[in-house]
């Protein structure tokens, strides 16, 4: 059986966190997808077109990696695609109380997908999607924080 795992996310925008983890995931499982959810309520500064189209940008180098984009129940999308790991992301004991309320509700819904937590590398903990937006909203160098195509397209929304 091939272990197919799925990392959701908004990814508004993709950081360096969030590339971290993918080159882990990348390592871990047979093939991963990063699934871009079109998160409206959450009013993203781009598209969900942009967002899959600067993660296939980013993300090109792995060839386990395949990015799609998603407008459904995460467990409806996994199921979909054949996928028995939803791979979450955890930087803080915040993020730990969300996601494992999260974890808890996917398992009653549907126990034969599993979520596995991967945390980023220490260098990343601190660096979050909503701070990135806010700093580049601002004015603020990103730079240090998402890869370059992300800063390109940030410094171009925000002039």
């Amino acid at each position: 059986m091939k272990n197919i795992a799925v990392y959701a996310g908004t990814f508004d925008p993709f950081t360096d966190g969030h590339v971290d983890l993918v080159e882990r995931a990348a390592h871990l499982f047979d093939h991963v997808i990063v699934a871009i959810a079109a998160s409206p309520q959450k009013n993203p500064l781009f598209s969900l077109e942009e967002r899959v189209s600067l993660g296939r940008e980013i993300l090109q180098p792995y060839s386990n990696v395949e990015i799609l984009g998603f407008d459904c129940l995460l467990l409806d999308f996994a199921k979909e695609h054949q996928a028995n790991v939803i791979l979450r992301g955890l930087r803080t004991v915040t993020d730990f109380d969300y996601e494992f309320q999260l974890a808890s509700m996917n398992r009653f819904l549907n126990p034969k997908i599993q979520s596995i937590f991967l945390m980023p590398a220490e260098k990343y903990m601190y660096i979050s999607a909503s701070l990135v937006r806010e700093i580049a909203s601002l004015g603020g160098d990103v730079t240090g924080f998402v890869p370059p195509p992300v800063a390109a397209a940030l410094k171009k929304k925000f002039g």
